[in-house]
């Protein structure tokens, strides 16, 4: 029976430049692989021990890259090892197998959005009604599921994001804040729902997740075991449960350190 691997990508498994963290005099710094480049330009990275790792970890488990990010967003990261047959996508809204998203799993998640949350034209409405030029710098629209900002995070007000959040919560939406991105997702699209279906699939008997935001706490809960880095929005809100590991790593190395993890247990008998 196959291990299951959900990873988050971006600030947990790859890193943008600014979010690399490389805290450590320059000569000791790890050597860095590039994953993903955007409009000629080296956008994302992990460190080549890590990159060795994750082959490794394709090798020994059935790994699930799990992003919020689009499905286009996702197809341009290029990550080492063999290809994954299955990806989550958009947050969960979109399953992806062998590149192509399941149509059926679609229809489940669009007709629950449907009964269960507030319109993503009310969402988007209401924050270009409240969202303040002045630190918006983009209004996006992701797959047609949820809504998201790039602000600039020094200027960005704190009690307008806690207001966002519960004027959201009241319409059955979660509001996350990474980096320069403010995220307004609805609830029922889940990463843990999209893993779950993944491993009745599959039949998976052991689930292993990874992630660094509050949209990856339901991810980890999910899974059986479940591993934090020591940044990102669960670190900051000191965010544990029985089954994760929450680890001091912060950066590049936390990466390297949550593969390292996941490989250890992929590999553990049962």
């Amino acid at each position: 029976m196959p291990v299951l691997v959900a990873s988050d990508l971006d600030r947990t498994l790859i890193y943008s430049s600014a979010a690399l963290a490389l805290t450590m005099p320059d000569a000791r710094a790890p050597r860095l692989l590039c994953v993903e480049v955007h409009e000629s330009k080296p956008l994302s990275y992990m460190t080549e021990t890590a990159s060795q790792l994750l082959a490794e970890l394709g090798d020994a488990a059935l790994f699930v890259p799990t992003t919020t990010r689009t499905r286009k967003q996702y197809q341009r990261i290029n990550l080492p090892g063999p290809p994954s047959k299955y990806a989550i996508c958009a947050n969960g809204g979109h399953l992806l197998v062998d590149g192509v998203s399941d149509p059926e799993w679609q229809a489940r998640v669009n007709a629950r959005l449907a009964d269960e949350c507030a319109t993503l034209d009310e969402v988007r409405d209401h924050l270009m009604a409240t969202a303040d030029p002045l630190w918006v710098r983009k209004h996006r629209v992701a797959e047609d599921l949820f809504a998201y900002l790039v602000v600039e995070r020094e200027l960005l007000p704190d009690d307008w994001v806690k207001e966002l959040a519960v004027w959201a919560e009241n319409r059955g939406w979660t509001v996350s804040l990474q980096g320069r991105k403010l995220y307004a997702v609805p609830k029922p699209l889940t990463k843990s729902a999209a893993m779950n279906e993944l491993a009745r699939r599959t039949g998976a008997d052991l689930t292993l997740a990874a992630g660094d935001s509050l949209l990856d706490a339901d991810l980890l809960l999910a899974a059986d075991k479940g591993w934090r880095p020591g940044h990102g929005e669960l670190a900051d809100a000191g965010w544990t449960a029985p089954t994760i590991s929450a680890l001091p790593e912060r950066g590049v190395l936390a990466g390297e350190r949550i593969l390292r993890e996941l490989l250890r247990e992929s590999q553990t008998p049962r």
